[in-house]
Parts: C-alpha cells; sequence; structure tokens
C-alpha cells in the first residue's frame, strides 16, 4: 500500500482500493488528497490490470466529514485582507470539482462503502460513482447552509435528481438521513451491514473479472434490509411545501401549513430555516433550480463560480466562526434576512469568472 499517510492506495486482486486515513479528523478531505485521487483514477482508468475502484474511510465513526472547511476559511481570510498569495480556498475547489467530474465520468465501476458520517465532500467522492453502499452506520447530510456555504461537490446535479423535492428540502435544511433514507432516495443502492464489509471487499478481489453487472450480483449476494425509511414519511408535504417557484413561496407554503391543527412538522422546518444564511439559501435555491437542467460538468463550473463569489463574501466566514471555531451558534448573518438578499445579490454568485473551472 502506498506509504502517503492522509491517502492510501493499493491493488487487490483486479480493484484499486482506496482509504481515507484521518480518521481523528473523521476522514476530511485535504487539497492534496483531492489531487491524489484524482490522479490516481486516471491512472486506474487506463490499467489492464483494474477492473474496479472501492473507496472507504479509517474508522468506524466517518466515511468522510466533508473538505477541510477550516483550511478554507483561514486562506479565504488571509486573501480577503490583502494577500493575494493566499490562493489555497480557489485550488481547494478547483481540484475538489475536478476530482468530483473524474469520479462522474470513470469508467468503470466505482464502489463507495459510506460506512459512517457522509458530508459534503464525503458525499462528492461517493455519490457521483456508479455503485454506493449503505451500512447501518451511515449518516449522510449537506450541511453547507448553516455554514453560509451551498451544497457544492455536484449537489446542483445529483439533489434535483432525487425523488420530487426532495433534493431541494436536503439542501435547504441539512438534514440528515440514515441508511433507509439513503437507499430510499437512491442516494445509495444497497444496504449491507458494517460487518459484511470485509466479505465484500475479499468477494471483489477475489472475482477473476469485474464489470457493471458482476459489482451488482456481489453487492446483491451480501445485500440486506436497511429497515423503514423515515423521511419518506413526509415526502408528499415535501413535494407540495417545497415546490415553489420562488425561496418566498416555499417560506409562505411551510408558514400557511405551520397554522394548520397538524402543521408541527413545518413549524419545525420554518425554525430550523430561520437558522441558516438567507444569502446560502437562496444562492441554493437558484442553483439547484439550475442544475435540473445542466449536464454535469456545466453545474460544476457553476459551482465554481458560486465558491469563488461565496469566498469573496461574508457568510460563510461568520458560519465557520460560530459553529466550528467559536462554537458558540450564533452566527450574524449579513444580510439578515431573506428580504434584505436581492435578486441583484443572487446573480452576482453566478457571475462568470476570468478564469472558470477547466474540465476535459
Amino acid at each position: 500500500m502506498s506509504t502517503s499517510t492522509d491517502i492510501l492506495f493499493d491493488v487487490a486482486g483486479r480493484v484499486g482500493m482506496v482509504v481515507l486515513n484521518r480518521p481523528k479528523a473523521m476522514n476530511a478531505l485535504t487539497h492534496a488528497m483531492c489531487v491524489a485521487l484524482h490522479g490516481k483514477l486516471d491512472e486506474w482508468a487506463g490499467s489492464a490490470d483494474v477492473d474496479a475502484v472501492v473507496v472507504m474511510g479509517a474508522g468506524e465513526r466517518a466515511f468522510c466529514a466533508g473538505g477541510d472547511v477550516v483550511a478554507l476559511y483561514e486562506s479565504g481570510l488571509a486573501w480577503k485582507a490583502g494577500d493575494e498569495a493566499s490562493t489555497g480556498w480557489r485550488e481547494f475547489f478547483h481540484d475538489e470539482y475536478r476530482m468530483n467530474a473524474a469520479i462522474h465520468h470513470f469508467p468503470k465501476p466505482y464502489i463507495s462503502l459510506l460506512n459512517g458520517i457522509t458530508m459534503g465532500g464525503g458525499v462528492g467522492i461517493s455519490v457521483h460513482g456508479s455503485h454506493r453502499v449503505a451500512t447501518e452506520r451511515t449518516m449522510l447530510a449537506m450541511p453547507e447552509t448553516g455554514l453560509g456555504l451551498f451544497p457544492d461537490v455536484g449537489g446542483g446535479y445529483f439533489m434535483p435528481r432525487l425523488p420530487g423535492e426532495m433534493g431541494l428540502y436536503l439542501a435547504l435544511t441539512g438534514e440528515r438521513v440514515m441508511a433507509a433514507d439513503c437507499c430510499y432516495l437512491g442516494i445509495t443502492q444497497v444496504f449491507i451491514a458494517s460487518d459484511d464489509l470485509e466479505k465484500l471487499t475479499g468477494a471483489l478481489a477475489a472475482a477473476k473479472s469485474l464489470n457493471q453487472h458482476s459489482v451488482d450480483e456481489i453487492l446483491e449476494d451480501l445485500a440486506g434490509d436497511p429497515g423503514e425509511t423515515k423521511v419518506a414519511s413526509h415526502a408528499a408535504d415535501i413535494d407540495r411545501l417545497f415546490a415553489g417557484e420562488t425561496l418566498e413561496d416555499i417560506m409562505a407554503a411551510l408558514g400557511s401549513s405551520a397554522e394548520e391543527e397538524e402543521g408541527e412538522w413545518a413549524e419545525k422546518q420554518l425554525a430550523r430555516l430561520a437558522r441558516k444564511s438567507p444569502t446560502s439559501m437562496k444562492v441554493t435555491f437558484r442553483q439547484l433550480r439550475e442544475g435540473r437542467r445542466l449536464g454535469f460538468n456545466e453545474n460544476m463550473r457553476m459551482e465554481f463560480r458560486i465558491a469563488n463569489h461565496t469566498l469573496a463574501g461574508d457568510d460563510f466566514y461568520e458560519g465557520v466562526r460560530a459553529i466550528l471555531i467559536d462554537k458558540d451558534n450564533a452566527p450574524a448573518w449579513r444580510p439578515a434576512s431573506l428580504a434584505q438578499v436581492s435578486d441583484a445579490d443572487v446573480e452576482g454568485y453566478f457571475a462568470a469568472l476570468d478564469q472558470e473551472l477547466e474540465l476535459g
């Protein structure tokens, strides 16, 4: 196995094995990890000796809890303060998104074992591959609106393609979903108990050859019942209340529903959204509405524009400060309300860049 400490590569049989190896940091992605994985995928895509790739996280707590947000915060703050050489934040987004695209376009089976917490960048490193496995430890979320960010790493592509308005609901609220929910939504295709993951990797490594169909068969042989989905019980409410043409329409629909006799669920969603960055919510709403008509590469270019403009703003830094650094959980968003976020403000996040994201 490779000697790099944060991400490990090996080949077992005809399977390229990837281990995200930062268990104390819940396997959060660094810039170097993104670059290394992209390079290895390019190598394995052209290798006659590798038929498939398996990606897993070290330890039992997390698959991958996201990107190294604090590093982005520090680099972005220095850049905003006038250090023009502090471009690590931009390089991270650039190379992470190129890695996401490499996963989406990878020509061989790409199997992610979501055995633990999977958030943000961890979703991006898994959901775009051909096969995703949930276990009883799976907990998946895109919590970016609470950090002054937006659900990037391809969120604008895969989330609008979830059933009904589920993607927009998950994106705006940051709702955490477990294994049964992930299987119900199609985020993962199969549930396999964590105790059987070693059997899975062993069966894959023992195969004389692998393709999409044979991987499906191996997964099905070990598949179990993920249990009852919770999010499905609110599917009708989500499709009805999150179908508005504007974010304001959604808030109004939730408000009306909250006033009804059995409006506790809608009232809870309003309270959750009230804690999110108003700017992030408006940008996210447009991102997902735009993303449902875009191809994958076009979506990633859009998200790179949003990321650049987000790091030039204020709410990301305030969100990281409040949630991850000072941990007072009391961000002072600017602007503080949806009414203060103009259409022109939102438009600015989608403006073209001097240097756009380059994808093959």
